[in-house]
């Protein structure tokens, strides 16, 4: 078998994003592959919606049913378990795929041997096969046979793990499973995955899309969701050790760690909650400069990270109390110029 789709599934009845997923990959333009959908213990109508699809698809579509919730990560390991497919594709279950991304990708990676190949996406707000706003997901220069340069640059730069097909091999030497039972689950092995791919192509055409909805979790900020991201890139660090990364690309991996448990964590936790903790501005700021004491020397810290980022970061690792302070002033000014100007 060339693919098998993995789409993990909880709660996606309402307003027929579920359907309209499923209708785009069973009229995919290609032959051999199936669907693997994993409902996650779901509380509403998914499953029978599932089921209905499997009956009506028995050749395209299996349905695994998960009695307890595990969240994305344990729905993607069940399904990695089972699939047959020479490469592996990941869709979430209220995104879809333009009819042809499918057959697109896996003649990309027949032609070219490629164990890895990625196309554009767009986010858009309705069901539709309109073109939306068009995601650049990887560039050329990250392309062909994988060296160090290439290596690097998808460090820095990993785009998403969705609009990608894998050879399977990929996830099994050896074997590499993401973390249950907690959200950014494509962070925590993202990198490590990318870096096993010895060649890589890409298809430069939006055929992923992206759904953008007030329901999606990806627009809730909550302190456990920022504790889940910290876990994440602590999991990140610990494959990087451990398969020799970190100390073949320190600086990469060091900013990739800075980006997504330090930067993107604070500044989600301190624009996104509502009551603001110091006990968790230290303890953020106690496990970055533990991990990396010289995080501020980092080559792309200084060139990424623009200078009043920087300047918050900074000061709170030295006072959280004084970052908290002055982060409110400054939110206080904002606001009041805004409303000096209308």
């Amino acid at each position: 078998m060339q693919l098998s789709i993995i789409v993990p599934v909880y709660n996606m009845a309402a307003d027929q994003k579920l359907e309209y997923c499923l209708d785009s990959l069973v009229n995919q333009k290609l032959e051999d592959y199936e669907i693997i959908t994993v409902d996650d213990a779901s509380t509403d109508e998914s499953l029978a919606i599932l089921r209905r699809y499997e009956s009506a698809y028995p050749e395209k579509i299996r349905v695994l049913a998960l009695e307890e919730n595990h969240r994305q990560g344990g729905a993607k390991n069940a399904g990695l378990k089972i699939a047959q497919g020479d490469f592996i594709g990941f869709m979430d279950s209220d995104d879809w795929a333009a009819p042809e991304m499918y057959a697109k990708l896996l003649t990309r990676a027949y032609e070219t041997g490629a164990d890895m190949v990625g196309c554009n996406c767009c986010m858009t707000d309705r069901h539709s096969m309109e073109i939306g706003q068009v995601i650049q997901t990887s560039r050329a220069d990250q392309t062909g046979v994988l060296g160090d340069s290439q290596y690097k640059s998808m460090i820095l730069d990993a785009g998403f793990l969705v609009v990608k097909i894998y050879r399977r091999e990929l996830f099994m030497e050896p074997p590499l499973y993401f973390p249950e039972h907690m959200f950014y689950e494509d962070n925590a092995i993202g990198t490590e995955l990318l870096l096993r791919a010895k060649h890589y192509e890409y298809v430069q055409e939006p055929l992923y899309y992206y759904y953008q909805h007030s329901g999606s979790t990806v627009h809730v900020v909550t302190k456990e969701r920022c504790e889940m991201r910290m876990e994440a890139m602590r999991i990140m660090l610990r494959l990087a050790r451990e398969s020799g990364t970190l100390q073949k690309y320190p600086d990469e991996i060091e900013f990739r760690f800075i980006n997504l448990f330090y930067q993107n964590t604070l500044f989600s936790y301190m624009q996104g909650t509502q009551k603001k903790k110091l006990a968790f501005l230290r303890k953020l700021a106690a496990e970055m400069t533990d991990t990396f004491p010289d995080f501020r020397q980092n080559p792309y810290y200084l060139k990424r990270v623009n200078a009043e980022e920087r300047m918050f970061m900074e000061l709170l690792t030295k006072s959280a109390a004084a970052f908290l302070l002055y982060y409110k002033l400054k939110c206080f000014v904002r606001r009041m110029r805004k409303w000096v100007r209308r």
